[in-house]
Formats: structure tokens, C-alpha cells, sequence
């Protein structure tokens, strides 16, 4: 068997086209961002360890923030449709072997987010199960289950995902709608609005108030993932981004602010410090039904499979796209009868299924879990979810800030009929604060990290970024001195003048 970029299979359709509307691609952003687990863990998180009422405000200076961002990155996704996204953009912005760095930066982001959230979804579900029914179960054994059926409804057609993320996300709006209002309800310091105040916010935290907040968005870029299958991708793509940063602005804004009068702005600090994640759930207890809490539970485990289904989708794609140019094997790019990219599927559950026993072994057979003392239950919370999470979220970071530099440098030759403010003016302003956000991540990584003072994982986590970064550019340049059809055809994806939709084996002469 030989391989060529220029054959297609007859029985390898590609992508589904025309499949997906700005409404199904809004929701599995949103599914992404987790709007439930944000409330109850990222809400109490950001006030806990920023010790700042300004944390409902800090949520809407970043929906500002990511929708000027959003201004150049939908004007270049109008002239740029392909799975790969940020790969394509800086491909096409800054240069072919920039893009494959930050094509192997976001596989690494990407993996790192999914297989963190399951380290949280094992612990929480075998919590629960123990919790209700006395049925003690390794956390790592439901990572498993998790990882199957997240695969299994990877190979289906993504309209299956979109529909079940539609559901999912729903139901999390309703449960987090209703703590809402009994937290305006309850009100033990009256309706106030302490926690909305400007000088709460922008003073000394403000950093670590944005470090916090900005995680809870990512996801919020995926929109331009599924350009390529959404109905109308000069129009879809936009108006999901927008849609869905403006969503989840004010509803996450909104929600750390109901939650603040329920508990207290003179109290949620304290609370939050004391309760963790919790918090929401022992409000609740104390104003609802047992069942509502349980119900509370449950939705708070889908909302944690529907982050693990979304980034899967942006995996798979992304792995696709870099198959069909070539960069990767092209068995990456084989997709199925219904337009699912199955090999990238495959690949990511593979991943994360390795990772996992990684980390299972990591904590048991060589004793990771007994080193934590007291907190050794927490094994999988404390170094799987909160490492890979937090590298993922620092990496997107960063390739975002990337993103507006290549929004530039796209348009600097032809700004295609647009004015300044898409093609610089935004890009430039939201790139310089994507960036700033950036270098406060990093100087404050061992806070996200829980860790009291810098540790070897504080510097090995964004060392493997790094790397990701440079391995991927160094490639790039490889394809460019070894492989120059190839090279010529990175970030082009399907538009015109390129080899084709797919890249697939074909039988070489001497089988033929």
C-alpha cells in the first residue's frame, strides 16, 4: 500500500456538510464550557482562592475580551473554512509551519481538557454511587465506561451529538435557573449588588480574577471546528460565537451574582473557602427536596459528559484535518457512511484511555494517592482534572492570543472589502489582552495548580505545550524541505485550488 493526497475514496465521504445550524453549534459550545460545573465549581473556586467579590464582573471583562476577539477570528473564518480552525487560521495568518505548531498545541490542549474533566467525571460519579447507594467503586472504572460512550457517540453522525448536548445543556440551565432564584430568594443581606461593584474588581485580584474566569469560556472558539459541516459557514460560524460568548457572559456573570446574595457577599468568600464545590449543593439541601439535589447531582455528572463529548468532537476534527493535508498519517482523515471522522475519534479515545491508566497506576500501584495524606480520596481531582484542565485552558489561552496576531497578518495584504476594525484594530486590542491574561496565568500556574509554592508540575505541564509547539514547526519545516506538495497544501483544507476533501490510501501498481 502506497499513499497519495490526491485520490479519493469512494466509500470515504468526508465530513457530513450541510448538517449542523448556528443553534446546535451554540449548544455544544456551550456543553463545552459546562455552564452547571461552572457554577458550583468554577464560581466558588474563583471567589475561594482570589478571596475578591469582583468574580460575576470578571466574567463579563472577559465575554468583552473574547467578543473583540471574536471580531477578526469570525472575519477570518468568513474566507477560511476548515476542521482544523486554529491550525488553518495561523497557518494561513503567519505561515504553514506556525500552524502545525499550533496544531500539535491545540491536539495537546484539547486532550488535556477532555481527559482532565473525566478525572473529575470518575470521582464524582463513584462519590455519588458510594454516597446514595453504600456501592463503593474505583473512580477509574467509570472513566472507562465514559471513555467508551463517548467514543461510540464520536463514530456517529455529529447531528447524534448535537442533539444530545442540546438536551444535556437544557436541563443544566434549568437546575442552575432554579438555585438562581432561590438565592435571590433567600437574600440573608438583602438584594445587593457588592459583588457588581467596579472597585471590587479592578484593584490587585484582578489577574487572578481573569486567570479563574477565563477557563470557564474555553470551548467558546470550537464554533469555527465545525465550519465545515454547518449549514451556512459564512453565516453559522459568526453568529454561534457570538451567540455563544454573549450566553455565557451573562449567564455565568448573572449566576456568581445570584449566588453571592444567597450566601452572602459579606459570607461567600468564607463559604466558598469552606465548602468548595459543595457549596451550591448544601444551599440547595437546605431550601429544596432530597430528590431535587439528587436530580442536582446527576445533571452535574451530564454536564461533566457533555464537556467530555464536546472536546472529543474538537479532537476527532482536528485530527482529521491534519490527516487529510497530510501532516499526520492520512488514516487519521478516514471518516464513515454518516461523516464522522471515526479514525480521529478512535485516536482520542485511545488517548485518553492511556492517560487514564496512567494516571490509575500513578495513584495506586506507586502510591501518588497515599502521598496526599487526608486528601488522598481526592487523587484524581487534585492531579488529573486540575493539571490537564489548567494546561489546556493556559494553552487555548495562548493560541488565541496567537489567533489575532494571524487575523493580522491574514489581512495586511487584502482586507477583503473590510474596514480596520475587524482586520486590526480588534485583533490587535484583544490579542494584547489575551496575552496579558497569558503571562498571568503562567505567573500564577501553581495557584491554579492548588499548590502553595511552584512544584515540578508547574513548570513540566507548560514545558510539554512548549514542546508540542516547537515538535510541530520543526515538522512543519521538514514537510517544507522533504515534502513540498504537502507543505504548499497545509491549512487549506477544502477551498478551491486545493487536492481535494480527502487523503486515503490507494493500492500501488504492483497490487494493482
Amino acid at each position: 500500500m502506497s499513499e497519495s493526497p490526491h485520490s479519493a475514496h469512494p466509500t470515504d465521504p468526508g465530513l457530513s456538510r450541510r448538517t449542523l445550524g448556528a443553534p446546535a453549534i451554540t449548544f455544544m459550545i456551550i456543553a463545552a464550557s459546562a455552564p452547571l460545573t461552572v457554577i458550583a465549581g468554577g464560581v466558588t473556586t474563583s471567589f475561594a482562592v482570589t478571596g475578591s467579590l469582583g468574580v460575576p464582573l470578571g466574567f463579563l471583562v472577559i465575554a468583552v475580551i473574547l467578543t473583540v476577539f471574536a471580531v477578526g477570528y469570525t472575519a477570518m473564518g468568513r474566507h477560511i473554512t476548515n476542521a482544523g480552525a486554529f491550525y488553518a487560521y495561523i497557518s494561513q495568518g503567519l505561515g504553514r509551519a506556525a500552524g502545525v505548531g499550533a496544531a500539535l498545541i491545540a491536539l495537546v490542549a484539547y486532550n488535556a481538557m477532555q481527559i482532565g474533566i473525566f478525572g473529575l467525571f470518575g470521582f464524582q460519579l463513584s462519590m455519588f454511587l458510594e454516597t446514595k447507594f453504600g456501592i463503593s467503586t474505583p473512580w477509574w472504572a467509570w472513566i472507562i465506561g465514559g471513555i467508551a460512550l463517548v467514543g461510540v457517540l464520536g463514530m456517529n453522525k455529529i447531528d447524534v451529538s448535537a442533539k444530545v448536548l442540546g438536551v444535556l445543556v437544557a436541563l443544566e440551565f434549568l437546575v442552575v435557573i432554579v438555585f438562581d432564584v432561590y438565592a435571590i430568594a433567600a437574600a440573608p443581606e438583602g438584594v445587593t449588588t457588592a459583588t457588581l461593584n467596579p472597585a471590587e474588581l479592578f484593584g490587585p485580584s484582578l489577574g487572578i480574577v481573569l486567570v479563574f474566569g477565563v477557563a470557564a469560556f474555553m470551548g467558546f472558539e470550537g464554533a469555527a471546528i465545525y465550519g465545515e459541516e454547518a449549514k451556512d459557514p459564512k453565516r453559522t460560524v459568526p453568529r454561534a460565537t457570538y451567540a455563544a460568548v454573549a450566553i455565557i457572559g451573562l449567564f455565568y456573570a448573572f449566576s456568581a451574582w445570584a449566588f453571592s446574595v444567597g450566601v452572602g457577599p459579606s459570607n461567600i468568600v468564607a463559604a466558598s473557602q469552606e465548602s468548595g464545590p459543595d457549596l451550591m449543593f448544601v444551599f440547595m439541601s437546605d431550601h429544596v427536596s432530597v430528590l431535587f439535589v439528587d436530580i442536582m447531582n446527576i445533571l452535574f455528572l451530564t454536564s461533566l459528559f457533555a464537556a467530555l463529548q464536546s472536546f472529543h468532537n474538537a479532537v476527532a476534527r482536528y485530527f482529521f484535518s491534519l490527516g487529510r493535508e497530510g501532516v499526520l498519517p492520512t488514516w487519521f482523515a478516514r471518516t464513515g457512511p454518516s461523516g464522522a471522522p471515526w479514525a480521529g475519534s478512535i485516536a482520542q479515545t485511545v488517548i485518553a484511555l492511556l492517560v487514564t491508566i496512567g494516571f490509575a497506576l500513578a495513584g495506586d500501584a506507586f502510591g501518588g494517592a497515599e502521598a496526599l495524606g487526608e486528601q488522598s480520596f481526592l487523587y484524581p481531582v487534585l492531579t488529573m482534572f486540575t493539571w490537564l484542565t489548567n494546561t489546556g485552558a493556559m494553552a487555548l489561552v495562548m493560541l488565541m492570543a496567537v489567533i489575532a496576531a494571524a487575523v493580522i497578518g491574514f489581512f495586511a495584504k487584502d482586507r477583503r472589502g473590510l474596514g480596520v476594525w475587524p482586520t486590526l484594530i480588534a485583533p490587535l486590542v484583544s490579542g494584547l489582552l489575551l496575552a496579558w491574561v497569558f503571562v498571568m496565568i503562567i505567573a500564577n500556574f501553581h495557584v491554579q495548580m492548588g499548590q502553595e509554592s511552584p512544584e515540578a508540575s508547574t513548570y513540566v505541564l507548560p514545558i510539554i505545550v512548549a514542546l508540542a509547539g516547537i515538535i510541530g514547526v520543526v515538522w512543519g519545516l521538514v514537510l517544507r524541505a522533504k515534502r513540498p506538495a504537502i507543505y504548499e497544501r497545509i491549512g487549506r483544507g477544502t477551498e478551491p485550488g486545493a487536492y481535494g476533501t480527502q487523503l486515503v490510501d490507494v493500492v500501488d501498481a504492483g497490487e494493482a
